[in-house]
């Protein structure tokens, strides 16, 4: 098959990380966790200051020094910063509560943008995120969009917390999804939103083989 670019958009808690993955080894593609960059550019802000706190202009200033590979190992893709994996830090609650923050900022979204179209220049990528087959890839071969109840994706996300070890209650986690529903959505600079060609799926009650099994549908017979 001949390499493609997916994207593949969708509120948070909707599994598009979980289904990029699989996509990509099926089709021996590269998979770019892109919700993942922000996440490391919002941790390497609170990493620059005594209180976790961040300095917008500062992290601004010092995106230049950010350097965000993905390397697959035995556990699983992982994350790095600066050569420093931060794969299960990006997760932790203090991140979650300021990455809707961060990626609204015009500055920042520019510099992983530029990032993320050179990874899919040579093609046979599997991308997701909230903007990727509206500013990333609008010329994606294919895209998705993932959408579910916000009660059920918490309960998901609230799960998947629970197995890595990050303590945070079930209303903690609905309310954050909740909240950066409402960020991600009516934010000014590249609001999440479904592209006009994207099929959108919606996974509330599915498996997570029924969502992967739709895609390959779609795709293999299109």
């Amino acid at each position: 098959m001949k390499k493609i670019i997916v994207a593949i958009d969708g509120y948070a808690g909707t599994g598009k990380s979980t289904q990029a993955k699989s996509l990509a080894k099926y089709f021996g593609c590269v998979h770019v966790d892109s919700g993942a960059m922000y996440r490391a550019v919002t941790y390497f802000g609170q990493q620059q200051t005594t209180d976790g706190s961040i300095d917008i202009k500062l992290l601004i200033d010092s995106l230049p020094q950010i350097s965000i590979d993905f390397e697959l190992t035995k556990n699983g893709q992982q994350t790095f910063l600066n050569d420093e994996n931060i794969t299960d830090l990006i997760r932790q609650s203090k991140v979650n509560d300021k990455v809707s923050d961060v990626a609204s900022i015009h500055e920042i979204r520019s510099f992983l943008v530029d990032i993320q179209k050179e990874m899919g220049s040579s093609k046979g990528v599997i991308m997701d995120g909230r903007d990727i087959g509206t500013i990333v890839f609008p010329e994606a071969d294919y895209k998705f969009f993932l959408t579910a109840s916000p009660k059920i994706r918490a309960q998901r996300r609230y799960e998947e917390q629970q197995k890595k070890g990050i303590i945070e209650t079930l209303e903690e986690v609905l309310a954050n999804i909740t909240a950066r529903d409402h960020q991600d959505s009516t934010r000014i600079v590249t609001p999440l939103k479904k592209a006009k060609d994207a099929i959108e799926i919606d996974v509330s009650y599915m498996s997570i083989d029924d969502v992967f099994n739709v895609m390959i549908e779609n795709i293999v017979e299109s």
